[in-house]
Formats: structure tokens, C-alpha cells, sequence
């Protein structure tokens, strides 16, 4: 029995993150700018314009060094998106 609980939290625990963050939009730090941005799909179509404008290789945000994500977000910063949305806050 004792197997069996301790296989359930073990499966529990591991299974919660993917669950919990399914369709979930991820928020990123921006240090240069000091603010939050919220990572869905329109974040990741100019992610993605970033890296073909910068002739990157295609890599996960998440792999990028800071120095990388330093110039996306300045890049980020200079175009023109009224319906960006940003979480101004500043920490």
C-alpha cells in the first residue's frame, strides 16, 4: 500500500505542472525595460519575425542567453503593436 501512495504523489507531482500550465500564457521579465510581458501567440509570431529579421537560428526563448533576450526585448520595444499587451508592473 505504502508502494502505492508513495507512486500516486510521485505521479501527482510530476503530471501537476503540465496540467496546471496547459493553455496557460507564460510571463516574461523584461530587465531592460523593467516590465512583465505575457507570452501567447502573438508574442511568439514576433519572436519568431525577431529571429528571421536577426538571422537567428530558430531556439526556444527559453534557451536564449540574457544577452539574446536583452536585444529581443529591445527589438521588441521599437515595434509597432497598439494591441500589445504589457503588465506594467514594475518590481
Amino acid at each position: 500500500m505504502r508502494r502505492y501512495l508513495t507512486s500516486l504523489l510521485l505521479a501527482s507531482a510530476l503530471a501537476l505542472p503540465v496540467v496546471s500550465t496547459g493553455c496557460a500564457e507564460h510571463r516574461y521579465y523584461d530587465p531592460y525595460y523593467h516590465d512583465y510581458h505575457r507570452w501567447g501567440p502573438d508574442e511568439d509570431a514576433y519572436y519568431h519575425r525577431w529571429e528571421g529579421e536577426t538571422h537567428r537560428e530558430h531556439r526556444e526563448w527559453g534557451a536564449r542567453n540574457r544577452d539574446e533576450q536583452n536585444e529581443y526585448w529591445k527589438w521588441r520595444h521599437g515595434q509597432d503593436d497598439k494591441g500589445h499587451d504589457h503588465d506594467h508592473e514594475k518590481h
